[in-house]
Order: structure tokens, then sequence, then C-alpha cells
């Protein structure tokens, strides 16, 4: 391969809609299987042993790389208190934007109750074609400035079609406002987690990484 080729391919893969790309195909998946290097682990926060074990999953979104890991959450729910009292001026874990009290799962083992409790903070795949979004008869979900698929609540009539469009089910209906919500990635579910299970990168700091373990 000629010095020009090998330079083309660095520049493409150091490419921001690269880098972003290369996410997209994993979009919503746990790294598990993958071999993770030392830099992109500490952009993450997280271990080599946390990928090997299937708790860390990120999300390609428009505003950055959402990285949710599992071993650090602890079931708190702080992520949907802080998400609905944000959004919604009000506390409630069913109408949360990111969905965690549906993930808790208690198995019983023997025919005895203990508590193994699943944590797994789950929320809007901002999918580039969003079923969501096809489904609504008002066409009341878009794509803002930023590129994130909202919900225009002025046009919403609460039918829940983008509900069940959506194969995890994450618009929600408030059933006091008759009005469906999603994830506009405000951030405030990362900056309430007091375990640090979740982080939305900046798509610049995830290629600046990439550069680095070009350039080593």
């Amino acid at each position: 391969m000629s010095e020009q080729m090998l330079e083309e391919k660095k520049d493409g893969f150091l490419d921001r809609q690269m880098t972003r790309r290369q996410f997209l195909k994993i979009s919503g998946k746990s790294l598990a299987g993958l071999t993770i290097s030392a830099t992109m682990l500490n952009l993450f926060g997280c271990t080599q042993q946390e990928v090997d074990e299937g708790v860390v999953t990120t999300w390609a979104t428009p505003t950055g790389l959402l990285v949710v890991n599992g071993a650090r959450c602890v079931g708190c729910q702080r992520c949907e208190i802080n998400c609905t009292l944000t959004n919604d001026g009000k506390c409630g874990a069913y109408i949360s934007r990111i969905k965690m009290a549906r993930n808790l799962h208690i198995h019983g083992k023997d025919g005895m109750y203990n508590q193994n409790f699943t944590y797994f903070p789950d929320t809007c795949r901002q999918c580039k074609t969003p079923a969501c979004g096809e489904a609504c008869p008002q066409h009341a979900i878009y794509a803002d400035d930023r590129g994130v698929r909202v919900v225009d609540r002025d046009k919403c009539i609460g039918c829940g079609a983008c509900h069940d469009a959506c194969p995890w089910h994450m618009p929600t209906i408030d059933p006091e406002t008759q009005k469906s919500s999603k994830c506009i990635q405000c951030g405030a579910c990362v900056a309430g987690c007091p375990a640090g299970a979740l982080q939305i990168i900046d798509w610049d700091e995830v290629t600046s990484a990439a550069q680095e373990i070009v350039e080593a």
C-alpha cells in the first residue's frame, strides 16, 4: 500500500463522521467481545473486564456518544428523577425519558427470593430512520437543529402510535397531559447520576482519543 493510501486511510479513520459511523454499527449494543484501547477505556470510564462482562453499552447520538456502565449503576433511579423534574416539573419513573425502573428484575433461587438485581439505564436510540416518527399520524416527531429527534407537544395528540412503533417502547404518553415524550439529550440524567454510570461524550473527544491511538 502506498504512503498516500495509508494517509488517506488514516485520515478517514480520524474523520469525525467516520468515527460516528463506526459506533453507529454497534449503537445500543454492549461492547462485549471487543478489545478497547486504554485511551478509550479511560475516556469511557470503564475497564476491559467490565467490557468483557457485557455491562458497557454505547449509543451513537447526534450530540455525542452515550456510554452506560451497568456495573456502576446502583439502581437509585436518580436519573429518572432528574429527567422528569427537569422536563416535566414532577417525579415519575413511568414518564421518564430514561428507563431504569422497568429493568429491575428480582430472580428467585430454589423457591426463595433473593435480591439479585439487574440494573440497566435505557433510553432513546435516536434512530436514523425513527419508527416512532414514521408512525406518528401528526408528524409530531422531528429532528431539531442539533439533529436530535424530539416531540412537538403542540402537534402530539397522545395516540400512542410512537410508543407502539418503537422496538424498545421508549416514547411514553403522560397519563396526565396525554402528550408523548422522549429523550431530548438534555443531560439531566447524566448530571444526576451519583455513581457515574452514565456519560455523554462529545464526538470531538471520541475522535481525539482515536487520533491518540493512531499516533501512538
